[in-house]
């Protein structure tokens, strides 16, 4: 994290709420485990992302550990804004999250969404939206101990089966100070059910900060019929996004331009090869067909995959 971090400092941060104020939809990409690297934030702010997200780290493991730190976290001068997102169940251990990032990111975010198992039985994640009083607690906390007026605080929340419940727990988190709102349109039980759009419409005329909506959405088309549908001030994608990291330049599916981009990056930040591969295989999803597929799945490593882009595409 230290090489990358000094360089940070040098930077001009920026205030994410600015992005809510311009009067546009604000294109967001979502926390994704092993996925919302920097490497991969770099290539989507190319094709016009707003604001992006890291990965979900724990905030008790950020804390204790230097190694947590270095491993879980990177970012460099043009990775702005940029929101980290922390697993935490404790208000001073957010805290401590918060002093030690608030230099080098522009905000972070609580995730009180994260359905696994894992997280709920560590009192992370989804089940803090039983827990109203705690995540009140929690972004009180930050919003008093960190100095820096411009650093967002935001949360991310599933729904309730009983909507008065979420609109409680979202107006107590406005209460403490909270910047905005992500809520994905699922309850903490739904995997692949249909998005309550109609819960994310009412939730925001609850409310008056921004709230973002998350869940199912694909293509730029699907941005804006759901913002439509929610009047929510920002969009988060996750797969959507993974699948077409051009999405919000408004491309169909993912041009060689952007498979291009990839290899470049990745190679420059030093991308593992694992994840290297995956995003490819992301990308490539809806482009290649299933023969191609079995082939370029299977390739294990980087030399092979460069060696398959270069015969096949001219990449």
């Amino acid at each position: 994290m230290s090489g990358d971090i000094r360089e940070t400092k040098e930077c001009q941060l920026r205030d994410p709420m600015d992005l809510f104020h311009s009067g546009q939809v604000v294109k967001i990409c979502a926390p994704m485990v092993r996925y919302s690297k920097l490497a991969f934030r770099t290539l989507v702010r190319r094709y016009n992302c707003d604001l992006c997200y890291t990965p979900m780290i724990v905030a008790a493991d950020f804390v204790r550990s230097a190694k947590a730190r270095d491993s879980e976290f990177t970012t460099n001068k043009g990775d702005h804004p940029l929101i980290v997102q922390f697993a935490a169940k404790e208000a001073q251990v957010l805290c401590d999250a918060s002093h030690i990032i608030c230099p080098f990111a522009d905000g972070i975010d609580l995730n009180c969404g994260c359905p696994q198992r894992w997280a709920i039985s560590e009192g992370y994640g989804a089940c803090l939206i039983n827990k109203p009083e705690l995540v009140k607690d929690m972004v009180r906390h930050v919003r008093s101990q960190i100095d820096n007026p411009k650093f967002s605080v935001s949360i991310k929340i599933r729904i309730h089966e009983d909507l008065k419940r979420t609109v409680d727990l979202c107006q107590k988190a406005e209460a403490a100070g909270v910047s905005w709102i992500t809520v994905h349109g699922r309850s903490t039980e739904e995997r692949h059910q249909p998005v309550h759009y109609d819960a994310i419409k009412i939730i925001k005329q609850s409310m008056s900060i921004p709230i973002v909506a998350n869940g199912d959405i694909k293509t730029l088309k699907d941005a804006e019929n759901v913002h439509h549908l929610t009047e929510a001030d920002g969009i988060m994608v996750a797969r959507g996004l993974l699948a077409n990291p051009a999405m919000f330049a408004g491309y169909e599916e993912t041009p060689f331009q952007c498979i291009q981009d990839w290899v470049d990056i990745a190679l420059e930040h030093g991308t593992p090869f694992t994840c290297f591969h995956h995003h490819l295989m992301y990308m490539m999803e809806r482009i290649t067909s299933k023969q191609e597929k079995k082939v370029f799945n299977v390739l294990s490593s980087t030399s092979a995959v460069l060696d398959y882009l270069n015969d096949h595409y001219g990449v």
